[in-house]
């Protein structure tokens, strides 16, 4: 059976306390410590917003919604797309310790639209990871794990265009998937011990029940569901109560985080 962990407050510090991992306080309902090898805290702020923080380090994926007066500088910044949604120039400035290295998943030259092509060339000295691309920044292992969606439909994420990201934290894996279907490379993944799995997918692409099949495959300790928008979370939670998985929940869509 599950644990569920609710967390439905507003984004920021205050609301990540109850569900942040620290040290090997989380357990699953098997009783399965996490490994973290050091203190390890999440803060999810709206959509598909995280910080993350470990022994120092604070990494911020996707800062864009929510609300973010108490969040720490960046000493790393990943982004998976190129959408207003997903990647602010403006709090990415905000965020940035200087020198740290920003993440992106695309080029300029190669933006699916004019909108991403400019968001893209306002970040300054940014780091592109492609697809399969293995990087150490700010001391953090990063796999770029393909993102993208396989039903036709607007808006599209072709192959490439996007990332998620596995992050090694000592002997702690954490799975960001991005905005994508449960697509052969995710079935893949081993591992991980705790997971960022989306919904909200128009056209039928990513409904509660096949998230959760994906979060079967990859067999977390813990799963974050995010990016899910008007989605019934409780079908998701349904589908995953045989599994010795912990959900938590956030508040992902605050009023301040339109």
């Amino acid at each position: 059976m599950i644990r569920i962990v609710r967390n439905l407050t507003s984004g920021g510090m205050v609301g990540a306390v109850a569900i942040a991992v620290v040290g090997c306080a989380s357990t699953n309902s098997a009783g399965t410590s996490l490994p973290t090898g050091g203190d390890l805290e999440i803060t999810p702020f709206a959509g598909a917003s995280v910080q993350i923080t470990y022994g120092g380090t604070v990494i911020h994926v996707d800062p864009a919604r929510g609300d973010y007066s108490n969040a720490l500088p960046a000493d790393l910044i990943l982004v998976t797309d190129t959408p207003g949604d997903h990647l602010d120039p403006d709090l990415i400035a905000q965020l940035r310790k200087p020198g740290a290295p920003v993440v992106l998943s695309d080029r300029p030259e190669e933006a699916r639209d004019e909108g991403s092509r400019a968001r893209l060339l306002e970040v300054p000295n940014a780091i592109v990871m492609d697809n399969g691309d293995r990087l150490t920044l700010a001391g953090v292992p990063i796999e770029a794990v393909p993102m993208y969606d396989i039903i036709p439909g607007d808006p599209f994420h072709a192959r490439g265009e996007g990332n998620g990201y596995i992050l090694t934290l000592g002997e702690t894996r954490i799975y960001l998937a991005g905005v994508t279907e449960c697509v052969p490379e995710m079935q893949t993944i081993e591992d991980i011990d705790i997971a960022f799995i989306p919904m909200n997918l128009p056209n039928g692409r990513m409904p509660p029940t096949a998230a959760a099949e994906c979060v079967k495959m990859i067999s977390p300790a813990v799963v974050y569901p995010y990016h899910y928008r008007e989605m019934p979370i409780d079908e998701f939670v349904a589908a995953l109560e045989d599994e010795p998985i912990e959900v938590r929940l956030h508040d992902w869509y605050p009023p301040q985080a339109p």
